[in-house]
């Protein structure tokens, strides 16, 4: 088909140890996304503003009517996603003017942007919550009609998008347009060597901590720092209950805390995670995304105990990469499952999969494109005001 032709041909040069000719493989960078918007792979109404396409994903937005539905659900391969809305007997709520969607419910949201991918492309999708949407303990989950998973898109599909949101913490306010999550694209399998990352790793280019490293299975480790400055140090906030609403669309808006309990250093360097309550905490170690790769953190690892240790778990290429104005440590949104768990200073509580893009993205993350979360250490999201002192 043209599309793949326009967007993947082989003469854009073939990966590492692949013949000459082969088309290649990764998650798509800023460039083919904006191509992918060119040829109507991607179609949005309205049109896309510049600045939703970022280095490896597209912020989606909210379209103008949410629905609450008693459960969630997929739609499975016979069934579209507005089928199992009439089935749940959701009813409609108008975002033209902004609405609340209050904690402990369940919203399916039709999208601005929906899909029409080339089969013979072989691109799918996969997505995200965006930061911030993570940081405030909204779940998001996109779904895609005659589906069976949650946060994935396959090959050659053409149709509408949805996202289920579940605020879990915070009621929030959105409106349409409003952004939430996030589209990234793959083509083939942009998994890297052990012997790669070992290498990577060993030239400071992933995880900058006084650790040993930790690789396990191609997933490099990263740990908890429950010690900060020393005595007197913010290490982390739990978030508190009953508070006012939030609204996603305002930046710097919110005192701290009113919505969050700040946690402090402790002599034992130690936490006892309560049952589901929600934490904000961050890794010891800087983490670092080279330009030519995208890393993702897995969410839960039943390894290492029962709790979660991230939503949104995707760094763009180039994370952390100019260490110049500081490094950026890794953000965790943790929640303990069904019982107490005590975290240690310098525990390993999650794995980075290192991913390699298709080709090195046009923009990078970074002060050049305005990227939220530059030099990072104990970040709140963007709706809340920096600590006072």
């Amino acid at each position: 088909m043209a599309e793949a032709k326009t967007l993947f041909p082989a003469t854009q040069g073939a990966a590492e140890g692949a013949p000459m000719g082969a088309p290649r493989t990764g998650i798509l960078p800023y460039q083919q996304l904006r191509a992918m918007l060119r040829e109507h792979e991607i179609v949005a109404i309205p049109d896309l503003v510049p600045d939703q396409i970022q280095p490896a994903s597209v912020d989606l937005r909210l379209g103008a009517t949410a629905y609450r539905v008693r459960a969630s659900f997929l739609p499975g391969r016979a069934t579209s996603v507005r089928d199992r809305i009439e089935q749940l007997d959701a009813y409609a709520i108008d975002l033209s003017n902004g609405a609340v969607l209050e904690k402990g419910c369940v919203y399916v949201v039709p999208l601005m942007e929906q899909l029409a991918l080339s089969p013979s492309s072989g691109v799918t999708g996969f997505a995200n919550p965006k930061s911030s949407t993570g940081r405030l303990d909204v779940l998001t989950r996109l779904i895609a009609d005659r589906s069976d998973s949650f946060d994935q898109v396959e090959r050659g599909y053409q149709g509408p998008l949805y996202v289920e949101i579940a605020p879990r913490t915070f009621s929030i306010v959105v409106r349409a347009g409003t952004r939430l999550n996030q589209l990234r694209f793959r083509r083939g399998s942009p998994q890297i060597a052990v012997t790669e990352i070992q290498r990577m790793h060993e030239q400071g280019q992933l995880v900058l901590g006084d650790a040993e490293p930790n690789i396990r299975e191609k997933l490099v480790g990263v740990t908890i720092d429950l010690e900060g400055e020393g005595p007197g140090a913010l290490i982390g906030y739990r978030a508190k209950k009953h508070t006012d609403r939030i609204d996603i669309d305002k930046i710097a808006a919110y005192d701290p805390l009113d919505f969050w309990e700040p946690i402090h250093f402790r002599r034992h360097r130690s936490i006892v995670l309560d049952p589901n309550e929600f934490y904000i905490l961050m890794t010891r170690e800087a983490v670092r995304v080279p330009p030519d790769f995208a890393a993702e953190m897995v969410a839960y690892d039943t390894a290492v105990g029962e709790f979660r240790v991230h939503y949104a778990g995707f760094f763009d290429p180039g994370f952390g990469w100019d260490t110049t104005g500081g490094v950026c440590k890794a953000v965790l949104e943790v929640r303990s499952h069904e019982v107490p768990f005590m975290l240690e200073h310098g525990q390993t509580v999650g794995w980075l999969r290192y991913e390699r893009m298709m080709a090195r993205p046009d923009r990078l993350y970074g002060a050049a494109i305005g990227s939220t979360y530059l030099n990072q250490g104990l970040a709140l999201a963007k709706q809340f005001r920096p600590p006072a002192g």
